[in-house]
């Protein structure tokens, strides 16, 4: 059995309330025995206004974020996604980077990737515009691929809004990713829309499980979050999902042996002309 979890939050302005909320949930997953866990997109802090995750910024490898993360995956043996930390940008103290970390069971770090598309966009709810600026206090990170090897299979990394840019995941497949891990905090709106259709969409193009961990509910802000975590199959057969608008885990057992039928009955990889 390779049992994963897509770990569902709903992050307040609470850092140590946050943090106790991601252990518990890590907590279950490793009780229902899943060998990797996968954290939300700001799992950590979600502030009463954008500015406010400045003064959570940590050094790249040591803080209370990163610190908290190394401890919970050895202390309870399981390879941990952290969905996005706040990382500091040398010479800029009004930014940081959105890095997705990931630990070993060892409560070693094995890799960090830089959200690389930021959600400056207009959301048209009906009866008002919401405004989103991710570039006012987070910094791009420079384009990469980043596939790492893991207790379960080759993961490959990418944030939220990085969903909407299929070359990356087409990049990340090329590179060997068995499992691609896209943890967000989608708006309800998008959400609604779009969330679903684009993550089975990236895995089945892909021949890859896609893990997607989101926040859900309302936050100190007043933004709300679409949740629905799931996991998917590379056939973009929803494996398990979390349906209501609560925290929570969802499990799933992944059949690599089914991955490898489907590469080689439909070998779309390795038809590319382009």
């Amino acid at each position: 059995m390779t049992i994963v979890a897509a770990i569902q939050l709903n992050s307040t302005a609470d850092l140590a309330e946050n943090l106790a909320a991601a252990r518990h949930w890590q907590g279950a997953a490793a009780a229902g025995g899943a060998k990797l866990a996968a954290l939300p997109e700001n799992f950590a802090f979600m502030g009463k206004r954008e500015t406010d995750k400045l003064a959570l910024a940590e050094s790249d490898g040591g803080g209370p974020i990163q610190d908290f993360l190394a401890q919970t995956a050895r202390e309870l043996g399981i390879s941990v996604i952290a969905g996005t930390v706040p990382v500091a940008v040398p010479s800029d103290d009004s930014r940081v980077y959105a890095a997705s970390l990931v630990y070993s069971a060892a409560g070693r770090r094995i890799a960090r990737y830089d959200k690389i598309h930021l959600f400056d966009v207009d959301v048209d709810r009906g009866d008002r515009i919401e405004h989103y600026r991710e570039s006012n206090t987070i910094a791009a990170g420079e384009p990469a691929y980043v596939v790492v090897p893991t207790a379960v299979g080759a993961l490959g990394l990418s944030v939220c809004y990085d969903l909407r840019f299929p070359e990356l995941f087409r990049a990340l497949a090329q590179r060997g990713a068995e499992m691609l891990c896209i943890p967000a905090a989608f708006t309800q709106q998008t959400g609604e829309a779009h969330w679903e259709p684009l993550l089975r969409a990236r895995a089945i193009e892909n021949q890859c499980f896609v893990l997607a961990p989101g926040q859900c509910g309302t936050h100190a802000t007043g933004r709300q979050t679409w949740g629905h975590s799931m996991i998917i199959d590379p056939w973009g057969v929803v494996l398990g999902e979390r349906l209501d608008d609560t925290p929570g885990v969802v499990l799933a057992d992944l059949d690599f042996d089914r991955l490898r039928q489907v590469r080689a009955s439909l070998p779309a990889l390795k038809h590319r002309r382009l």
